[in-house]
């Protein structure tokens, strides 16, 4: 069945399905990145009015004071989304949206926030705002793996949520390390809910989910893993968590950038000096920082969390 047109005029803010549909609509506008457009719908007070001021011909300037031209939404694009955000409510999804109450304050506060979010399972705002970031490489070594899962464990122990991004090597062992210490964990992935990347952790997501945690994503659920999500899926994942910790990475790594976009976020970075003394952007980021912000070099679980709490705790190595 075709999707049957839906006038802008006809759209009624306050109504659900009809906000939802007018985000999908403006996030299909290629000219307008997703941060720019959570920005606008916080202007206009909902994504619906923006459909109907759009294509008017004038410029929006945003957050970041970049003049933005938004085209006119058509009834047919507005009715191929209404028929798509019709599918996601009747399969009870759970999507939020950049106004929101229920989208997490944390990366609310970030300027490159997803105008829309989705989540499986269950986000506990007030515990998993005290989240922490725990990544690093796919093809990590032994003991790295060690690090990782024990890093976790700690910081499950001492009252944080751990927030990795479900990939394999260091981020398997971090989700896998708070599930152990009976703690929560929040995988934010690359992909739609409807794809479990890779393949090999979809068992993994099942346990994040089945014992209390959650999975969020920006993307729509049919999105399948691309070259570019997964950057996209980094900045979100930074933007959640207070801090993030690298615990192995290369200069190439999904990790590294990471770290810079928490250093841009103004969040706290951690690396471990074992990473430090191995690799020059890791000594690069403590000793010359990035957007004014350092990372700190640790090597204890204990330093991590008297940074972020501010008291004094006794240190545990990390050493396996």
């Amino acid at each position: 069945m075709r999707p049957r047109p839906t006038e802008p005029a006809a759209l009624q803010p306050e109504e659900r399905k009809d906000e939802l549909a007018a985000i999908v609509a403006l996030m299909r506008v290629k000219r307008l990145p997703g941060h720019r457009l959570a920005s606008f719908m916080e202007q206009f007070g909902a994504a619906a009015r923006l459909v109907q001021w759009s294509g008017t011909g004038h410029l929006l300037i945003s957050a970041d004071r970049v003049p933005t031209l938004i085209p006119r939404i058509t009834a047919k694009q507005l009715g191929v989304a209404m028929r798509e955000v019709g599918e996601w409510l009747e399969r009870g999804l759970d999507v939020r949206t950049v106004l929101d109450p229920t989208y997490p304050r944390n990366l609310h506060d970030v300027f490159d926030r997803p105008p829309l979010i989705f989540i499986a399972g269950e986000w506990i705002e007030e515990r998993d705002a005290r989240s922490v970031a725990v990544v690093g490489s796919r093809r990590a070594s032994d003991e790295g793996l060690r690090r990782a899962a024990r890093l976790s464990r700690e910081l499950v122990e001492a009252g944080f949520t751990v927030v990795s991004g479900l990939a394999q090597g260091i981020d398997s062992a971090a989700h896998i390390g708070a599930l152990k210490a009976g703690g929560r964990t929040v995988a934010v992935m690359g992909t739609g809910l409807d794809h479990r990347y890779p393949k090999r952790n979809a068992e993994l997501a099942d346990h994040i989910v089945n014992d209390g945690g959650a999975l969020l994503t920006q993307f729509f659920p049919h999105q399948g893993p691309r070259p570019w999500t997964f950057p996209m899926r980094n900045a979100v994942m930074s933007g959640l968590a207070l801090a993030t910790v690298v615990v192995e990475a290369g200069h190439t790594s999904g990790a590294r950038m990471q770290a810079r976009l928490a250093l841009y976020h103004g969040r706290a970075v951690f690396l471990l000096h074992s990473l430090v003394e191995r690799h020059d952007w890791a000594r690069e980021y403590v000793e010359e920082g990035a957007y004014g912000t350092r990372a700190i070099p640790i090597s204890t679980t204990a330093e991590i969390v008297q940074r972020l709490e501010g008291n004094g705790i006794t240190k545990i190595p990390l050493a396996v």
